[in-house]
């Protein structure tokens, strides 16, 4: 364990930095996993809602650092992807 009164302080800093972005994530995952069930349900008008929601939320997780801005962007490539090729089966 730390001894010196600046060693202490980062490590409850860390500890309280690790609970924020912990709940960013479960935040972030949760959001990603309500989507591809709209996906995987091929329910285009659900999915489009959605997706700007998640979009949001990427977009937040990535300003507050709990995941990389490559990360980010990638997840939202996918997904777009993954609504978008579910529209030409629902015109059908």
């Amino acid at each position: 364990m730390a001894q010196h009164k600046s060693a202490l302080r980062q490590w409850r800093r860390s500890l309280r930095r690790n609970a924020i972005n912990k709940r960013n994530k479960s935040t972030l995952r949760t959001q990603i996993k309500h989507l591809r069930a709209a996906i995987e349900k091929k329910d285009s008008e659900a999915a489009q809602n959605l997706l700007s929601k998640t979009f949001s939320v990427i977009d937040t997780s990535v300003k507050k650092g709990t995941i990389h801005r490559n990360t980010g962007d990638r997840y939202k490539s996918r997904l777009s992807r993954q609504v978008e090729m579910i529209k030409p089966s629902t015109a059908k």
